[in-house]
């Protein structure tokens, strides 16, 4: 059996020798890249979604694809590095389900800038302070997050990419006796997204909603007889007990957050394109607005409303729809609804979520 172990070990060393040889001559191509681009741009998103979805086609495991993108991304993300820092602004502080979206869309070679609101996000990227930010926009349990809607409509960023994240909450404190928890610090989603499991195990609990789970978690490292509900990640930030694991009511839970960026991304072969659109008050607006869409074919995958700030019981409408606004028939379904709406702003075509 020695010999055995013995033997796979020293495989494993001969591939890891090889695996080193391999991404050092990777990273060299990308230095020789970043060096024969002459518009400075370091990210190409179109061009990762690329390079990902094509090792998930060829993955045949035992690896899933979801490693695979892990992996890869932080490939990239090294190699990208050695062309130039790359800089990405993020709702904070440190811990936060936003900054874990942030790697797993850049890799840990960035600079991140945490912010303490969704606005100082988006005046980052806007100033030149960050060259992206992360926001979230919505919640599969709790919906939009208004903000960044709002902001969306007033900014002139560009929306270049989009992470779906699995959100596991779980209850943190430094001393993990229920019986002893009188409060309960988190955002106001978290709290949302764990009201079933608060109604049964704490319902005698104070819920004190907060900016942020990490500060939810700071909280609670301050006092001995509080609990946050936040990320795991959060606990090893505030020196706190991870007390229950998943307790958000639907396991299925998941945040979707945008990249903002000054840059417009080509197409990559599987896109969205997000606009916001505001329609005449009169009868059938709304069909108009859906009637371009669907007479070139063009999914839709979002379309939420959204109070406007121009006037009482006014609304602009989020969509989101399959393919780049370069695509023919995307473009020919944009044209025809730019002439039926009162108001149209595209935000964006990016790469869907690899």
């Amino acid at each position: 059996m020695s010999e055995q172990l013995n033997q796979l070990r020293l495989q494993i060393n001969r591939l890891d020798d090889e695996l080193l040889k391999l991404l050092n001559q990777r990273a060299g191509l990308a230095q020789q890249i970043g060096h024969l681009k002459e518009d400075g741009v370091v990210l190409r998103p179109e061009r990762e979604a690329q390079v990902l979805r094509r090792l998930q086609q060829a993955n045949t495991g035992p690896l899933g694809d979801a490693a695979i993108a892990a992996l890869f991304t932080e490939v990239m993300s090294q190699c990208r590095a050695l062309e130039a820092p790359l800089s990405v602004a993020y709702l904070g502080p440190e811990g936060t389900f936003t900054e874990a979206a942030a790697l797993k869309r850049f890799g840990t070679a960035v600079q991140g800038k945490s912010c303490a609101t969704i606005d100082d996000v988006f005046r980052a990227v806007e100033s030149g302070a960050t060259q992206y930010g992360v926001a979230p926009v919505e919640n599969s349990t709790e919906g939009a997050v208004g903000r960044t809607l709002d902001l969306l409509m007033q900014s002139t960023l560009q929306v270049c990419g989009e992470v779906m994240l699995p959100i596991h909450q779980c209850l943190l404190a430094k001393n993990c006796n229920l019986h002893g928890i009188t409060k309960v610090y988190s955002h106001p989603q978290s709290l949302g997204q764990c009201q079933g499991w608060l109604n049964v195990n704490l319902p005698h609990a104070m819920r004190v909603p907060v900016s942020s789970n990490a500060e939810a978690a700071r909280l609670a490292a301050e006092h001995p007889h509080c609990a946050a509900i936040a990320g795991s990640q959060a606990a090893l930030h505030f020196d706190l007990q991870v007390c229950v694991e998943n307790i958000e009511d639907d396991a299925r839970n998941t945040t979707r957050f945008l990249v903002l960026g000054k840059q417009q991304v080509a197409a990559s072969g599987r896109d969205k394109t997000s606009l916001v659109l505001s329609a005449a008050n009169r009868p059938g607006a709304v069909h108009d607005l859906l009637s371009p869409l669907s007479g070139h074919g063009v999914s839709m995958t979002k379309f939420e409303s959204r109070p406007s700030r121009s006037g009482l019981w006014e609304y602009v409408f989020y969509v989101d729809i399959e393919g780049h606004q370069a695509d023919e028939k995307v473009a020919a379904a944009l044209a025809e609804l730019k002439q039926a709406v009162a108001f149209m702003k595209i935000l964006g075509s990016y790469p869907v979520a690899v």
